[in-house]
């Protein structure tokens, strides 16, 4: 089933994509797939592995299907200092 979600970019995704956020519309069945998709249009480095997700504000697995209208954040490790 196709949903239509925002997705929200952190950090060195929102540098690779050249934007903090965009509308996608997608048939993924979970998000490591929506992810997959996203990584080959924008070129991240980041593997999955080393990102945490979120949807709609809350930390997510990355088996869950994606729901429409729901806002999707992936989140690549911050570096502190």
């Amino acid at each position: 089933m196709s949903a239509n979600v925002e997705v929200l970019y952190f950090a060195s995704l929102r540098d690779a994509a050249g934007i903090a956020s965009e509308n996608v519309q997608t048939d993924a069945a979970d998000l490591s797939v929506l992810y997959a998709e996203l990584q080959a249009r924008h070129g991240f480095a980041f593997p999955q592995a080393r990102l945490r997700v979120a949807v709609d504000g809350a930390f997510a697995n990355w088996s869950d299907a994606p729901r429409d209208g729901t806002t999707v954040a992936f989140i690549p490790p911050v570096s502190g200092g």
